[in-house]
């Protein structure tokens, strides 16, 4: 599902219609700031894993901003690379995504991906957890080794805090997903068939 990426309360209320649709077990796969919403909207009863793809994975109280700040990215400490609206909307610069953002993808792919960008309302990035469900239900961690986005080694912190099943792929970006599909698609799988065994 898209999140509207309006507030954080929006996109956990968006990812719990969809989740009130499901009428089994369910799996929740997140990447980046998503792993934030996932990390709130897990707790549905039908939500039986969730899988973190070079994803924040924040405790209750936590927020995406103040912990970036103590295992800062790449992208964070680069002038200019991180772009915001005067209504506090936020981008990457289109100049810097496919270095930052891209690496491992054709950089015509990477252009273009640069150019349809979401824009996030940067309140997202400060607001705080208020549950955590990889406190409670088994999760799966992806990090993506050559991540600029995210600090790699953040992702690891995080995934070893939740006593996550973690998958680290050396030279991925953080559109990991996109260029490890096979990949992903196989921690997802694995999530799936053992989150209740």
């Amino acid at each position: 599902m898209q999140e509207p990426l309006t507030s954080l309360d929006d996109d956990v209320a968006a990812t719990k219609r969809v989740l009130d649709q499901q009428n089994g077990p369910t799996i929740l796969v997140a990447h980046s700031y998503g792993g934030s919403v996932i990390t709130e909207a897990g707790v549905n009863p039908n939500v039986v894993g969730l899988v973190y793809v070079a994803a924040h994975a924040p405790a209750v109280g936590e927020d995406e901003s103040g912990l970036g700040k103590g295992m800062p990215s790449y992208t964070s400490k680069q002038p200019g690379a991180i772009m915001k609206t005067s209504d506090g909307y936020t981008y990457l610069n289109p100049a810097d995504f496919p270095k930052d953002f891209a690496a491992d993808l054709p950089l015509k792919q990477a252009q273009f991906e640069s150019h349809a960008q979401i824009l996030t309302a940067a309140k997202v990035f400060s607001a705080p957890m208020t549950v955590a469900a990889w406190m409670t239900k088994p999760s799966w961690g992806i990090v993506a080794a050559d991540d600029k986005i995210i600090n790699p080694d953040l992702e690891r912190w995080y995934y070893a805090r939740a006593h996550s099943h973690t998958t680290v792929m050396p030279g991925a970006s953080h559109s990991v997903y996109e260029s490890r599909p096979k990949e992903v698609t196989a921690v997802i799988e694995d999530a799936a068939k053992h989150a209740q065994s």
